[in-house]
């Protein structure tokens, strides 16, 4: 045979070989990639001729709902979203012109109707395919609460329930009005606010002092401290060192753990993360969930892991040099998510277990039928129940009688933590995360103010207060003292 035929069928062989192996790694293996690429627009396409479920708060309230245009050949759905911009991060937007965000995207199989084969087969050859509806987790009144509180601020708003996990609310502001998406997304892009970003589950800040609730759950349940230990509350003490500085410069003696997280002295916590070392400290980290994005059912690309990053912007490990007692008053290149410091005080108000936190309740068929229900699920136990509860008492102390008074309520017992992260020119990283009531927690949450003319305690503190009271019905509680002066 001629050797130039030879080789000609070879090479056409192995071109066709490279044909199919790509072709099937792209239909295949790749399938779900190629479907959720925001430059894909036949997805879109396919189901906008599909009415998506609609979606709803857990009191029944319609977050998103569909338009119909045209007629037969010509008839598709477009997405609408009745309550604006209220929960707009939270449920996101689903156009042909813009992709999907949020809810929208993370449960667009549920949506959609597409989530198996199966009951897609059937119901094309009944000529009639619809997607399920997604009822939430979300509370109408509590993300109404939550902006409401916010007063046009950027920051952030999460509260979950400790037991369950379901997220309660989830508010992000600057906000936006989904149903301007198709025609305002490159002004609402390229915004210096970032409407679109949600601070929620994407922003990371300097969580000042809330993280010693995390070194003090590590101190208290390594056994190598109690709430009662004292240490030096000095101001100006060396520790790794460093010379470290109290709030306002205020000197301390011997102080019990309790006072020193009532009182939020750095000294003290500083000198309590370098007695546990850099391996302890990152240990209980990442079983609070640090290190790892949040197993929230909630698209990937919207969120994004806490811990403490490098120059490169990427997190450390054991192995990389981490000043710890800095790291443990909540310095030190760390960076956190309001999801993650929700999710650190629900897991020290559930006894310390952490819930997978959750943002769907049911799946509910056309006819009515529940299709699914998404049970709450159990992630890891982070400390012992004995030392939840010791931490639980120090976090009371802290609302009782500390920097975050003005959270308090009345008849209900609160713990909280107050932070504020100094970011230069007068203004603060302002933070408060809580649980209440503080013996039988319904509701956890974070909130953070950015650019905040004022502490922890005077500016955030209030917002959780006006957020607890809605959510614990405690209509006509009040703050029962004023804010302390020292509210970091």
């Amino acid at each position: 045979m001629n050797r130039p035929i030879i080789h000609l069928f070879a090479l056409f062989t192995l071109l066709f070989t490279v044909l199919v192996m790509f072709t099937s790694r792209w239909s295949v293996l790749e399938a779900q990639s190629l479907t959720d690429n925001t430059a894909n627009r036949r997805p879109l396409l396919e189901q906008q001729k599909i009415p998506r479920g609609l979606i709803y708060a857990r009191d029944g309230r319609v977050l998103a709902t569909n338009q119909r245009l045209g007629s037969h050949q010509t008839r598709r759905y477009v997405r609408r979203y009745p309550t604006g911009a209220l929960f707009s991060h939270a449920v996101g937007y689903s156009f042909i012109e813009r992709g999907r965000a949020g809810l929208e995207q993370s449960e667009n199989n549920l949506l959609t109707g597409t989530g198996s084969e199966f009951a897609t087969l059937v119901q094309e050859l009944r000529g009639k395919q619809e997607g399920d509806n997604l009822r939430t987790t979300l509370d109408s009144n509590l993300q109404e609460t939550a902006r409401s509180a916010l007063g046009g601020r950027r920051g952030s708003v999460v509260a979950i329930e400790p037991a369950t996990g379901r997220v309660r609310a989830m508010v992000s502001v600057p906000d936006f009005d989904p149903n301007s998406v198709p025609q305002s997304f490159e002004e609402l892009n390229s915004e210096p606010s970032s409407p679109l970003f949600n601070r929620a589950t994407q922003a990371r800040y300097p969580p000042g002092s809330t993280f010693k609730v995390v070194t003090a759950a590590a101190a208290v349940d390594s056994g190598r401290f109690t709430a009662g230990s004292q240490l030096s509350g000095r101001n100006n003490k060396r520790v790794s060192g460093v010379r470290l500085q109290n709030f306002d410069g205020e000197d301390f003696g011997q102080v019990t753990l309790t006072e020193a997280l009532t009182k939020s002295i750095n000294t003290v916590w500083a000198e309590v993360g370098a007695s546990l070392g850099k391996r302890t400290m990152l240990r209980y980290m990442r079983r609070f969930g640090f290190e790892a994005e949040p197993p929230l059912d909630y698209p990937r690309n919207q969120l994004a892991p806490s811990g403490v990053f490098n120059r490169r912007g990427r997190l450390v490990d054991a192995g990389d040099p981490i000043d710890v007692g800095r790291m443990a008053i909540g310095q030190e290149r760390l960076q956190v998510t309001p999801l993650q410091m929700a999710m650190v005080a629900a897991a020290i108000g559930n006894d310390g277990e952490l819930m997978r936190p959750t943002l769907a309740d049911r799946a509910i068929a056309p006819d009515g039928r529940i299709r699914e229900r998404f049970r709450p699920d159990r992630l890891r136990r982070v400390v012992s129940p004995s030392a939840a509860r010791g931490v639980a008492g120090m976090m009371t102390s802290v609302v009782e009688r500390g920097s975050g008074t003005a959270a308090r309520l009345q008849g209900v017992s609160v713990a909280g933590k107050t932070g504020t992260a100094e970011r230069g020119a007068g203004v603060n990283q302002a933070w408060f995360i809580a649980f209440a009531p503080a013996d039988r927690p319904r509701i956890a949450l974070a909130v953070t103010v950015e650019q905040a003319q004022g502490t922890g305690g005077e500016v955030a503190a209030p917002i959780a207060q006006r957020l607890l009271e809605a959510a614990l019905d405690a209509r006509g509680a009040g703050s029962s003292g004023p804010a302390a002066s020292g509210g970091f």
